[in-house]
Order: structure tokens, then sequence, then C-alpha cells
């Protein structure tokens, strides 16, 4: 697993400079990396992320498509804030799921870290959305996944895997300061 690990690891860091940077080409490095995760999951038997590749591979798709679209219509990739009750939705909405999907994989699979493997995927799905749609506060999320996952891919002796992460939480805080700087630029454009 360790070549195939260092090379999704490195797509990895790149496809999340990619997305800091607010370019399209993400969603296509994205594919390929939740791709061979799939695979590095599955074998570790962490299958909650390893659906979660299944679930990236198509969101990607989504994401590919709106940011083009988007990009077409406005002539930049434009950040977004959620609103008030999408930020009071998003955490409820994420707890249920991580409770149903958590008691899924414990219960039903001989899943590893079943609790904390399910937190992990269902905060991810939140954040992939939330990113997808170009919302600020997808960073949020990310960033509270990547702690999780330093920690879950290190005990699982996914050391390299942990190492992404780590570079990820990193990455994730460049990334949200990054689009603050593009929201505020949006907004005194707004107001010139």
């Amino acid at each position: 697993m360790g070549n195939l690990e260092v090379i999704a690891a490195i797509l990895g860091v790149i496809n999340v400079a990619l997305v800091v940077r607010r370019s399209i080409w993400n969603f296509p490095v994205a594919m390929v990396t939740v791709s061979l995760y799939a695979v590095i999951f599955f074998n570790a038997r962490l299958y909650s992320n390893a659906m979660l590749q299944i679930f990236f591979f198509v969101l990607n798709i989504y994401g590919w498509w709106y940011w083009a679209r988007c990009k077409a219509e406005m002539g930049e990739i434009r950040v977004e804030v959620m609103d008030l009750w999408k930020r009071l939705v998003t955490p409820v909405g994420i707890a249920i799921m991580v409770l149903l999907w958590g008691w899924l994989m414990s219960t039903q699979t001989d899943a590893d870290f079943a609790w904390w493997d399910a937190t992990i995927a269902m905060m991810s799905v939140a954040a992939q959305i939330l990113l997808s749609r170009r919302y600020i506060e997808n960073w949020i999320l990310w960033i509270a996944v990547d702690v999780l996952a330093v920690g879950l891919y290190w005990v699982k002796e996914l050391p390299t895997t942990s190492a992404l992460y780590v570079a990820l939480l990193a990455l994730s805080i460049w990334g949200q300061e990054e689009w603050l700087r593009a929201l505020r630029g949006k907004r005194l454009k707004a107001t010139a």
C-alpha cells in the first residue's frame, strides 16, 4: 500500500492547493485522488471513509460542472457565505448523520473505529457539499476533519496519510484565509 498511499497523498496536497487558489482543475485531480483512497481505506477496513470516496467522486463531478457554470456567468470563482438558517441547520444535520452512520457501521460491519470513522466521513460529506457550492464555511469543517483524521490514520498505521492530513490542515487554514481575502475583495467591489 506504501507507493499507492504516497501517490494519493501527493495528489491530495495538489488538489487542496488548487481549491485554495479557487482553480477549477481541483476537481479532476480530486477524482483521481479519491479513487486511490477508496482502495486504501477499504484495505484498512475504514469502510465509512472508503464509501466516502465514492461520494466524493460523484460530488466532484457536480462541483466541476457547478464551478464551470459559475465561472462562465461571473468570470471567476466567487466565494459565498451561508445564510443564518444554513448555519444553524448544517451542524444539526451533521450530528444526525454521524449518529445514524456511526450506529450502522458499528453494528453492521467489522469496521475499525466505526464512530471516529463515521464522524470524519459525515463531516467530510458536509464540507464537500459546502465546497461545491463555494461556501466559505467549508474550511471550518475541513479544519475539524483534518484534526480528527490525523489521529485516526496514525492509529490505523497509515503514516503517510496521517502526514497528508497535517499538510491538509495547514492548507485548510491557508484556504480559509485566501477565501476570506477573496470575500473581502468582493465586498469592497460591491461598495465601490
